[in-house]
């Protein structure tokens, strides 16, 4: 397999759009690619092809690519912590905003919502886990689109 410029580019450009934090990916070929997001400012990407798959190769390495972020978005984020609550993903899963593709969401943006009521669905090694409100109050803001991976800690809701 050959890797260009522009393959690589796509990669980097995908990782950034995604919800991901870090990607592996090992070809037969011995060409293996390491992708790490770091505090979502700084994107590193590794490309190695082991010598011993194929003579004479040596590691490659793509130096560190920096995409800096206006400031005015860690503002934001500080100041949406402190107005509203945030119910976050308790496990890594795939987030699911209905019981199933053709219901409609368990909460939308502008519903009341009661402490103990289920706003979403984790899926986590083939086991459905309801997410129940910690909060009372009205769905400001749903931070994840449906069928999204989330980590553990991910921001699910902003509740006011």
């Amino acid at each position: 397999m050959k890797l260009d410029y522009k393959d690589i580019k796509k990669l980097i450009d995908d990782m950034g759009n995604s919800n991901l934090d870090s990607l592996e990916i090992e070809f037969p070929e011995g060409i293996k690619i390491s992708m790490t997001k770091n505090t979502g400012k700084e994107k590193e990407v590794i490309i190695t092809k082991q010598a011993n798959v194929i003579e004479g190769s040596a590691p490659m390495t793509v130096p560190t690519v920096r995409e800096e972020k206006g400031t005015s978005l860690v503002n934001i984020q500080k100041q949406d912590e402190n107005d509203y609550k945030i119910v976050k993903s308790p496990m890594v899963g795939t987030f699911y905003a209905s019981s199933s593709p053709d219901k409609d969401p368990f909460v939308k943006i502008g519903d009341k919502v009661k402490k103990g009521q289920v706003l979403c669905i984790v899926e986590a090694m083939k086991l459905m886990n309801e997410i129940e409100s910690e909060f009372d109050g009205e769905i400001v803001e749903v931070c994840v689109k449906n069928e999204d991976i989330v980590e553990y800690g991910t921001p699910l809701f902003k509740i006011k």
